[in-house]
């Protein structure tokens, strides 16, 4: 079975912690091992998140005053280049016989996408109010309230298509785990003439790995992260889980912008587009997710839960 497994920021950061390498490789470790207990099995293409580490090269670029601070797009591809190379060492030191590949991976946008007109992502570290709207001043960014703090805030527009996607599926056909679309992927225009031109933008990495599983044919694509699944009446004594569900099903209710609504919106997209099913969960309980013995599946109307745990087993 062809899996699509997309890592949340957990992968990389627990919450509140801070950025140093040591802290992300320790992560990465855990998430390699998850990823590994699947990649056994099944062929496996992995794809994470960025925000933080895109926040923090912004930050260090802006104290170098000689010259002018790298666009985002850039930021971007260095961040999908570090985070692939923890990733894809962490992944060939579990599975030494496996072929690991990290592909930066860039991803068209329009340039008329409404969303460059409300910039709406947060990316890097959170400010207080004072500090925030300083920053704002000094580096012309737009920020915005993130809980009790101020975090920076870019474009999100939609992905439309992946240039490298000819290449990741050589790739997962010659057997390859390949690390791909990090942080979204580097979003690019095109002109009429072909020429490709990086944009000051962040696509969500939830959106971006439905596209790519959706793209790649996959059979199932999982979403992990630090819950274990998908809840109503959220942070209220009246919580509970969605264990099993339809697209249809799941589009009835709201979710929080910006944590679980991409998420929801992601794995609708990818089971509603004719593949296979989707699961939101842990990062730890993966293999159990591709079960569908743990998080929330999110499958098509005419699969049954049965048919999610049989494809779920290894081959």
């Amino acid at each position: 079975m062809k899996v699509v497994i997309a890592l949340g920021g957990n992968a990389l950061l627990k919450r509140g912690e801070s950025l140093e390498a040591e802290a992300q490789r320790q992560n990465v470790a855990i998430a390699a091992a998850a990823v590994a207990a699947i990649a056994r099995t099944h062929k496996v293409v992995v794809t994470h998140g960025n925000g933080p580490q895109v926040g923090l090269l912004a930050l260090q670029a802006e104290s170098y005053s000689q010259v002018h601070p790298y666009p985002l797009d850039v930021l971007g591809a260095e961040t999908e280049g570090m985070i692939g190379y923890l990733i894809e060492q962490q992944l060939r030191s579990i599975l030494p016989k496996h072929q690991i590949v990290t592909l930066l991976t860039q991803i068209e946008v329009n340039v008329n996408d409404p969303a460059f007109k409300h910039p709406v992502k947060p990316i890097g570290p959170s400010f207080d109010h004072e500090e925030a709207q300083r920053l704002a001043k000094e580096r012309g960014w737009t920020v915005a309230p993130d809980g009790q703090r101020w975090r920076r805030v870019v474009p999100s527009p939609e992905p439309l298509r992946i240039l490298e996607l000819n290449a990741i599926r050589l790739l997962v056909a010659s057997g390859a785990l390949v690390v791909c679309a990090g942080g979204g992927g580097i979003p690019v225009v095109i002109s009429a003439s072909g020429a490709v031109r990086g944009v000051e933008a962040v696509i969500d990495k939830d959106i971006a790995a439905a596209l790519l599983a959706h793209q790649l044919g996959a059979d199932a694509l999982l979403l992990l992260t630090d819950v274990d699944a998908v809840y109503l009446q959220w942070g209220t004594d009246k919580q509970f889980a969605i264990r099993e569900t339809t697209p249809e099903e799941l589009r009835r209710h709201a979710f929080a912008p910006g944590s679980m609504k991409p998420k929801v919106e992601a794995v609708c997209r990818f089971v509603e587009a004719g593949g296979g099913f989707a699961g939101i969960g842990r990062l730890e309980d993966a293999a159990a997710i591709l079960l569908g013995q743990r998080g929330t599946i999110v499958r098509g109307p005419e699969m049954t839960l049965d048919f999610v745990r049989k494809s779920g087993s290894p081959l």
